[in-house]
């Protein structure tokens, strides 16, 4: 298929738009800038990228954002009869939609739950060497000291091993609880919650906002919406793919 149609199918710009960032040398074909007009690729395997952003061009790909709502289970079922992730996605895997969801979060936390039907991005978002950062707001008892923040980011020993967070912020104190931000790329269990216990601050309540370049924004608890070009193009980029 010409490089310009497989642009305006992945919805980047029209035909047209799509020659003019090419003639610009503004989009890459498996590593190499192309120039030349109406090139042929296999939009199944090609790596195509628009100004370094991978585009993809796959029909059958499926990136979602899921505000996980307090409660509910991260699995696609549940023995018990709780309410999980799957219920929410039942139309779409009745459809044939296998869909992997990006790490867990424990049923007492919210927000921001992936979902994708790509096994390699969903492994590399979820492995550590990657580094891909993840925000939460955490709202804990008691009133912060000066230093927790420092504690935090040189690191606590647990004990499973040391664990610390890349970035971290008081953001309000109201009758005797503190809500702080974190953001940190640790993927081990309930590891924000331990960190917290750790300095004294056990978590009230816990809402991931953020994954890499993905944000939750005012997404209402139990809905689903589709990642935008951008959004699924900065996972791709943040994972190396």
């Amino acid at each position: 298929m010409r490089l310009q149609k497989v642009l305006a199918q992945a919805g980047v710009a029209s035909r047209r738009a799509a020659e003019d960032l090419i003639a610009a040398g503004r989009v890459e074909v498996d590593g190499s800038i192309v120039v030349e007009q109406g090139l042929r690729v296999d939009p199944e395997n090609a790596v195509i990228r628009v100004d370094g952003i991978r585009v993809v061009v796959k029909k059958d790909l499926v990136h979602l954002v899921l505000n996980k709502p307090r409660g509910w289970q991260s699995t696609m079922s549940d023995d018990l009869g709780r309410p999980c992730v799957g219920d929410i996605v039942s139309e779409r895997v009745a459809a044939g939609q296998r869909l992997f969801h990006v790490g867990r979060l424990d049923a007492d936390t919210e927000g921001l739950l992936l979902l994708t039907n790509d096994g390699e991005l969903a492994h590399r978002l979820m492995h550590p060497s990657f580094e891909v950062p993840k925000t939460y707001l955490a709202t804990v008892k008691g009133v912060l000291a000066r230093g927790v923040g420092k504690q935090l980011k040189a690191g606590i020993e647990l004990e499973d091993g040391p664990a610390s967070v890349d970035e971290f912020a008081l953001l309000e104190v109201h009758e005797g609880q503190s809500l702080v931000r974190l953001v940190l790329h640790e993927g081990r269990k309930h590891i924000v919650r331990r960190l917290l216990d750790a300095v004294g601050h056990p978590v009230i309540r816990l809402v991931r906002t953020n994954i890499g370049p993905v944000a939750l924004g005012d997404q209402r608890p139990g809905t689903l919406r589709v990642l935008g070009r951008n959004e699924v193009g900065g996972l791709y980029q943040a994972v190396k793919l």
